[in-house]
């Protein structure tokens, strides 16, 4: 990070207004007839969306949500969600974005522990939607301007939080994918996400020019802040889609003049897979592609930007980090697997088991501090304390070391270290080397206890049926690349990867189901 771009923080900072809210305002009143919001058919200019903002917060009061009140949405990427969130922010509630495509289980877990007032149910733009809000005989109700949605009954015992009148106010509670452990909910400031959408938006160069895919779930972190509040912070347009497909994808760059993509890795390769690979590039628009929420290979983003015609940008973060710790700078493209260089605003610091730091290019845990750290877990004091380091430092969890010029690499998840006969695993590397054949869409790499504490590496990979490949063949490949105590004991196909609607793997599922392998030898 230059001093350059340090010097201009505090300024940012202070221009950051008190709520989320103020973004639809600010460009009603500046430019009102200027595009903000597509789905399908229907275009809403930033005027129009303001007034479906102000509506939908009257739709709010009546509904008796408070401020301090978490107030759950459930839905899939739809103007009608963004409205919402605008409006939550405006009374000083608190967002719960929800996707309508976890399981009745997930969702009714989510409305109990964030103990919300009200839950709104989207059903217009999801089946899913739909369906949870028969269970619990939602009412339809109505945003002027946007259309109709569903209301659940008011939970009458609902606490509301106290509030601020800065922008250290509550204004997002995000709750992990549990792709790891246990889900929790994220509290997100206003002065968080705000953050983030400013920094993304000059780091990209956004202009109301421009017109950004809205595909990444709005209900995780990277969908919110980085896509969604940066597109609109700059003024420009969003192309909402309620999920992904390589066919949806395609008529959008061919359609609607796309100048920016952003997407998970998976995405990308599903797009590769279903066009045979890059030998025929898209015609397109775009002024850069970016990818986030899992890693890149560099083989992967070599493939994409022979296609796209234009480089494919690498990111870091995490959804406690808002989501933005680091990314690959449009002026400097990189052909490496590296994240790239830490955001400005935000520290950070590479640092041993005993939290002291690790000497230059060394391998250790990464640890960050910057105006997009969360607030905390919600309702959850000793996971927060767990999380969280003396000087306001967040302990990402992760594995990191930084090169001479500042990049971050990242290495794998602390969590996710496998002990195999002694020597460290890292699933991320092992990863990386399968998703470099030619045949291996994806995989997860995942550790499996054995005996006497020992724990074996254990592959699981999604392929392409048009390049038919053993696990044979696989073992044999990685054999020429990895050192022998790093190769899979084990390699399983499987047609599709268990994912999050983000597209993020789900290693929990995968680690259970290499363990109850394991018993059953």
């Amino acid at each position: 990070m230059t001093a350059a771009a340090m010097d201009h923080i505090p300024a940012l900072l202070d221009s950051l207004p008190a709520r989320l809210s103020a973004i639809p305002a600010r460009w009603a009143a500046q430019t009102p007839d200027a595009p903000a919001l597509h789905e399908g058919g229907r275009h809403w200019t930033y005027a129009q969306l303001q007034h479906a903002v102000e509506d939908a917060a009257r739709l709010l009061r009546e509904l008796e949500v408070r401020a301090g009140d978490r107030l759950m949405v459930v839905g899939e990427n739809c103007a009608l969600q963004v409205a919402l969130i605008f409006a939550a922010a405006s009374i000083d509630a608190w967002i719960v974005n929800v996707n309508a495509r976890l399981s009745s289980r997930e969702v009714d877990t989510i409305a109990l522990h964030s103990t919300a007032r009200r839950v709104l149910y989207l059903h217009a733009s999801s089946r899913e939607a739909g369906e949870h809000a028969a269970r619990h005989g939602a009412v339809a109700v109505t945003v002027d301007g946007m259309g109709e949605l569903m209301a659940g009954a008011l939970n009458g015992d609902a606490v509301a939080e106290a509030t601020l009148s800065g922008n250290e106010q509550v204004a997002a509670l995000i709750y992990t994918t549990g792709t790891t452990g246990q889900s929790k909910g994220v509290m997100l400031t206003h002065r968080n996400l705000l953050f983030i959408a400013a920094v993304s938006s000059r780091l990209r160069g956004l202009t109301q020019t421009d017109r950004a895919y809205g595909v990444l779930p709005i209900s995780h972190v990277y969908g919110l802040a980085s896509v969604a509040l940066g597109t609109l912070h700059a003024g420009a347009a969003l192309y909402l889609v309620p999920r992904f497909s390589v066919e949806g994808l395609l008529s959008a760059l061919k359609n609607d003049d796309l100048t920016i993509v952003q997407g998970v890795p998976a995405m990308y390769a599903k797009l590769l897979q279903t066009l045979g690979g890059s030998g025929t590039p898209l015609p397109t628009r775009l002024r850069f592609a970016y990818a986030g929420g899992s890693p890149l290979s560099p083989s992967l983003k070599m493939e994409v930007e022979k296609l796209l015609g234009t480089a494919l940008h690498n990111g870091y973060g995490m959804t406690e980090s808002s989501p933005t710790i680091s990314q690959t700078r449009l002026e400097a493209p990189r052909r490496d697997d590296s994240v790239g260089s830490p955001i400005p605003g935000v520290e950070t610091r590479i640092v041993d088991t005993d939290g002291v730091d690790v000497a230059p290019g060394t391998p250790g845990e990464l640890w960050i501090r910057g105006p997009n750290v969360m607030a905390g877990y919600y309702r959850e004091p000793d996971m927060t304390a767990a999380t969280m380091r003396d000087g306001g430092w967040l302990n990402t969890g992760d594995m990191a070391r930084q090169g001479e010029d500042g990049a971050l690499f990242i290495v794998g998840r602390t969590k996710e270290l496998i002990i195999r006969s002694g020597f460290n695993v890292y699933p991320l590397e092992v990863e990386t080397a399968l998703n470099a054949h030619p045949s291996v869409i994806q995989s997860a790499v995942v550790g499996c206890s054995v005996a006497d504490g020992n724990e074996d590496v254990v592959a699981y990979v999604e392929l392409d049926p048009r390049q038919p490949v053993t696990p044979e063949a696989l073992q044999a490949y990685l054999a020429g690349t990895l050192s022998p105590y790093k190769c899979p004991s084990a390699i399983i196909v499987m047609d599709a990867l268990p994912a999050a609607a983000t597209g993020k793997i789900l290693k929990g599922q995968l680690r259970q189901m290499a363990q109850q392998q394991y018993q059953q030898r």
